[in-house]
């Protein structure tokens, strides 16, 4: 491990930064929007807005890097997220906000597939899994930290958009400067989402559930805490839970999956989800609703990594790359509709209309999976492969370099490895068509 972070440590400290930045933002223009008397249906429309934005970047992103390399693209979407973030407090319409979330969420998907091309390109297959953890680490504990610094200011001023803007500034320095070489990018084989779905029906499904799930908690949890009444510590605090939910529980069922029957985990997971949205629905005040975000951050993000492993379990290997970046896709679609369902939940049914929209997807979900356990039998544990820590917030970039995880190699020395870097493995992305 040590080993892994003393070569990637620059990569990582500056995707740490750049989870800060995006973390304080999604955060921020919910409880900004409801200090400007937005609407709960305009909210939902400008935090839709982003994973639009995710979804198309994530298309055209690939290209650009083609056409003028991975340098060139980091520095200029990094530069283009930092002028809006400063531009949201100065236009403070809806209609701006959709147009600013669209190209946010564009920039932000360019920026992962380079960041994680590079890190994937210093990872080999010795500490790929290391590298994979340390990412989804950073990448939790900068939005973590994010929920923090929201209690330094007043959201209804500016420097709470000044210091995200910084932040992503600054750490585009520590990448850039980096002496990890840029990674070559190379396309594979295609898969249709039919032929996906004949292949892994229950992936396909939860892929495209969970995409609503993720997009309702990343985008639509401060709003919800402005609505029930909570204060900004409150709100951060209420968004901080979800993520170390899921950096927490991350690892043991992880642990898990590669031990027993991955649906069944699957299911149980799903089962323990909708315990913490009943709890949510209950609002028996601020703790429990902690408790509740803590147990469904917990059960979303591991369930998207098990997803992904369950669906490899019925493919060849030389399918996986392709499969995952349509799993990718259906999550973004996913996450298109869940801001905008939850807010149409909340409109109806107040902020409980919150939890209950997780409730229902989840129970949607469990339902699913329990008609897929009798149409077909699960693979022996044995056979299955191996389950690496994934977070909703990553690209088909990181996907894949899961993909090509093999636990065997760990730890396990090459006696021509002298440290070089034309010893090192070169690992080769597939072009992403998912979201962030």
């Amino acid at each position: 491990m040590i080993e892994t972070l003393s070569r990637s440590w620059a990569l990582l400290l500056g995707v740490m930064l750049l989870m800060v930045g995006n973390g304080i933002q999604g955060t921020l223009l919910g409880i900004r929007g409801t200090i400007e008397n937005f609407s709960t249906f305009d909210m939902s429309l400008v935090m839709s807005a982003y994973f639009l934005g995710f979804l198309g970047g994530s298309y055209f992103a690939p290209k650009l890097i083609q056409r003028v390399g991975h340098v060139r693209v980091f520095a200029a979407l990094g530069s283009f997220i930092s002028a809006i973030l400063i531009m949201f407090p100065t236009m403070t319409e809806p209609w701006v906000w959709i147009v600013l979330r669209v190209a946010m969420g564009f920039c932000f998907s360019g920026v992962y597939v380079t960041a994680e091309s590079w890190l994937n390109n210093a990872a080999s297959n010795e500490n790929r899994g290391k590298a994979l953890s340390l990412y989804m680490i950073v990448q939790m504990l900068g939005v973590v930290s994010a929920q923090g610094l929201l209690n330094l200011g007043d959201p209804s001023g500016f420097v709470l958009f000044i210091v995200p803007s910084v932040l992503v500034s600054i750490a585009f320095a520590p990448i850039l400067l980096s002496v990890v070489p840029t990674p070559a990018y190379e396309t594979a084989k295609a898969m249709s989402t039919l032929e996906l779905f004949r292949l892994a029906p229950l992936s396909c499904v939860s892929s495209f559930l969970l995409g609503g799930v993720y997009s309702a908690l990343f985008g639509m949890a401060s709003v919800f805490g402005g609505q029930a009444g909570l204060t900004v510590p409150q709100i951060s605090a209420f968004v901080a839970a979800i993520y170390v939910g899921g950096l927490i529980l991350q690892f043991p069922i992880g642990y898990l999956s590669d031990r027993m029957d991955r649906r069944r985990l699957i299911l149980m997971v799903v089962g323990i989800g909708i315990i913490g949205g009943m709890l949510g629905i209950l609002q028996g005040g601020f703790y429990p609703l902690l408790v509740s975000a803590f147990i469904i951050g917990g059960a979303a993000n591991p369930l998207y990594g098990l997803v992904i492993a369950y669906a490899n379990d019925y493919l060849d290997h030389d399918d996986m790359a392709s499969a995952s970046g349509r799993l990718i896709f259906l999550n973004g679609v996913g996450a298109i509709g869940g801001p905008l369902l939850t807010g149409w939940m909340m409109g109806v049914f107040g902020p409980r209309g919150f939890f209950i929209f997780i409730v229902a997807i989840m129970a949607t979900l469990l339902v699913y999976g329990i008609y897929r356990s009798f149409r077909r039998a699960a693979p022996a544990v044995q056979d299955t492969a191996a389950f690496a820590p994934i977070t909703l917030s990553s690209t088909s970039i990181a996907v894949n370099a899961a993909v090509e995880y093999n636990p065997e190699y760990e730890d396990v020395a090459d006696p021509d490895d002298e440290g070089e870097d034309e010893d090192i493995e070169e690992y080769q992305p597939l072009p992403d068509v998912g979201r962030s």
